[in-house]
């Protein structure tokens, strides 16, 4: 029965999207990277000629490697457990299919094939404890790459390629699918990033192999946008100044935090190798995870943020409130991938995971760690390439307030030797703010100039400027981004949903809010840009409502900014969290906002000084806000008198001058709002 409704769910999916043409080979390959990996070990040239070495070391690599195909793959604390031979053969097929796509030995084909048809003409099912899903995911993208390489071997039988794809599609696919909408049925956030990751990989790398673009387009829409932890901006959890991305396990342990740099890479480069830029998203996130990863395991320290979740099928509340020395120093394969992509192709600068990559230079198969099967290896040999960029300069330069300063970060270039950070001057031209910067590409300026500050960062050679990033601006005073009167109906960017009408308000017309289905939402990523803050507006409640919202700012996806007129504590609550309210930080007031009266309420950050007003006085604070809006990311609900969560009452009341500013007003300028 089980095989059965895999089977159902295979057929019944849609196969949108056919029109456009996977690249075939295209997942961790290309045939163009295949041809640079023969050419190269042709010429002996280094370091290609190391890792080709270690490739022919191999014992999976070898023509009499004997597989041993069976009708179940187990894994997890069970009886029969025999996950290893299955992950033993499946690299066995890809080292066999590297060396006939180098060597041109057609032997070693024909070897990779028929571990594969063994493998397809056998296996029924993977089962076991929960480590079953780990099993479909780091197996099965591996066993997909095997494949992907071997279907250009004419000798690999037409009839052979379909039935080891169907068993990828009614064996493995359901598994990653069923995991990630799922997750065996746990608290969202229970499972770590790498359960995610790896079947992400795993249903991306089948939707390449069996030409399913709904397969492909399911796992990156997850990998953008999922509600676990393997979403990229979920694994990297909070990236500090400097491009130092906090990996979601850093506070588990280095071995597999480790492994998740492992398993993001080959998703990465699928979709590079398909035509998207999954590297480059959120200004190079997965480098920035890569980098701190690397760094911390190098030696170095690195800032840490606490991080909380929800554990079991209840979410049980816990927290790591320290980076994990556990495996410390931890040696994964993995990094070749991540440098030749943003290094070589790119000319970023990463020297944490250069400086890791070389430690195991050159990447042997499965990298020599202890998890010998969770990653192919190689990197050495099947990833190094020449440097693609000629001349490259600082890039990804972002300019945050944050208190009375502004925080820079950017990205480096490769061969520069330091940066230079630059500020434009009020009456024109550019004054340097730091110079010979290295190390954590960060700069604070603490005295911006007044109004609009501009700054450009310029990479430097023997001492000299050789190429400067693109130039950026930031509000260093208070600016009105959207201001909300709801007198002049559709040109105001506010949509007023079912139950919410416009009647006569404080001054001109209010928002009126039925406490059943009435609320106005905003435009998506209506507070994505802002660092410093202040959001402000009059409210008329008709009544105490516990939880209710004045405004709620999220997502599905465990994201929220709200301000709620009563906690269930009492007191009016303002929140903010980025882990499905486990890492909420909060600023309570006195009291609840009260009930039949014109009442202003405001809250400000500035830095991570977080203050509450009502009617124009500071009522609650909180030093410690790390979450300002622009780490919430492009939030989809953004309303005004309902909340995101579906059990928590619509506001009913009136809404009047609703106001969000870039910037933090000052205890003076709140007071005189609220006049």
């Amino acid at each position: 029965m089980r095989a059965i409704a895999r089977l159902a769910l295979v057929l019944l999916l849609p196969l949108a999207g056919l029109a456009k043409d996977f690249v075939h080979p295209g997942l961790l390959h290309t045939a163009a990277d295949l041809a640079r990996m023969k050419a190269k070990v042709a010429a002996s040239a280094q370091p290609w000629t190391d890792g080709w070495n270690k490739l022919l070391a191999s014992p999976q690599a070898q023509l009499g490697y004997t597989p041993r195909p069976s009708a179940q793959v187990v894994r997890g604390n069970v009886p029969g457990q025999n996950f290893v031979v299955f992950a033993s053969d499946m690299q066995a097929a890809y080292q066999s299919a590297l060396r006939w796509a180098i060597s041109g030995d057609t032997a070693y084909a024909q070897h990779a094939a028929a571990i594969l048809n063994g493998w397809s003409s056998t296996l029924r099912e993977v089962v076991g404890n929960s480590d079953r899903f780990l099993a479909a995911g780091i197996y099965g993208y591996q066993a997909a790459n095997a494949a992907e390489i071997l279907r250009t071997w004419p000798g690999w039988a037409a009839a052979d390629q379909e039935r080891f794809r169907q068993m990828m599609l009614t064996v493995f696919y359901p598994m990653n699918h069923d995991f990630l909408t799922r997750h065996n049925d746990a608290a969202i956030t229970n499972y770590w990033a790498n359960w995610d990751l790896c079947s992400i990989a795993a249903m991306q790398a089948i939707g390449v192999l069996c030409d399913r673009r709904d397969l492909y387009d399911e796992a990156m829409t997850y990998a953008k946008s999922g509600r676990g932890n393997g979403a990229l901006d979920k694994a990297v959890y909070y990236v500090h100044p400097g491009n130092l991305g906090q990996w979601q396990e850093s506070g588990r342990d280095q071995g597999h935090n480790t492994l998740g740099i492992a398993l993001m890479g080959p998703i990465a480069e699928t979709a590079w190798n398909q035509g998207e830029d999954l590297y480059g998203y959120d200004n190079n996130a997965f480098l920035a995870g890569a980098e701190y990863v690397a760094r911390y395991n190098l030696g170095e320290d690195v800032p840490y943020q606490p991080y909380a979740w929800g554990l079991g099928q209840k979410g049980d509340r816990q927290e790591q409130p320290v980076v994990s020395a556990a495996g410390r120093g931890a040696l994964r394969a993995g990094y070749e991938l991540v440098i030749n992509h943003y290094v070589k192709r790119r000319g970023l600068a990463a020297p944490y995971s250069e400086a890791y990559a070389a430690k195991l230079r050159p990447e042997g198969a499965g990298g020599g760690h202890a998890s010998t099967f969770d990653q192919p290896g190689l990197g050495t040999l099947t990833f190094t390439r020449d440097a693609e960029v000629a001349n490259p300069r600082p890039s990804g330069l972002v300019a945050r307030r944050a208190g009375g300063g502004v925080v820079l970060s950017w990205w480096g270039a490769v061969g520069m030797s330091g940066y230079r950070v630059k500020r434009a001057l009020a009456g024109g031209g550019w004054q340097t703010l730091a110079d010979n910067v290295s190390g954590l590409l960060t700069v604070t300026d603490t005295q911006p100039t007044l109004g609009q500050a501009r700054y450009v960062v310029a990479g430097l050679r023997d001492g000299r400027e050789a190429a400067s990033s693109d130039e950026v601006s930031v509000a260093t005073t208070p600016v009105l981004r959207w201001h909300l009167t709801f007198d002049n109906g559709a040109k105001e960017p506010a949509e007023f949903q079912p139950g919410a009408t416009r009647v006569p308000g404080r001054q001109g017309l209010a928002a009126a809010l039925d406490g059943k289905t009435g609320f106005v939402a905003l435009p998506r990523g209506a507070v994505r840009t802002l660092s410093d803050f202040t959001i402000a507006a009059w409210v008329k409640l008709d009544a105490e409502q516990t939880w209710a919202r004045v405004f709620d700012f999220g997502d599905q996806r465990g994201r929220s900014m709200l301000l709620a007129t009563r906690s269930g504590k009492g007191p009016v609550r303002f929140s903010v969290s980025t882990v499905y309210d486990y890492n909420a930080q909060v600023i309570d007031g006195a009291a609840p906002l009260p009930t039949g009266r014109w009442v202003h309420v405001a809250v400000t950050l500035s830095g991570r000084l977080g203050t509450l007003y009502v009617d124009g006085a500071a009522v609650g604070g909180n030093p410690a806000i790390d979450f300002p809006p622009w780490r919430l990311g492009d939030t989809d609900q953004n309303w005004i008198g309902r909340s995101g969560y579906a059990n928590d009452p619509y506001l009913r009341g009136l809404v009047d001058d609703f106001r969000i500013y870039d910037g933090a007003l000052s205890a003076a300028e709140v007071a005189a709002l609220a006049r």
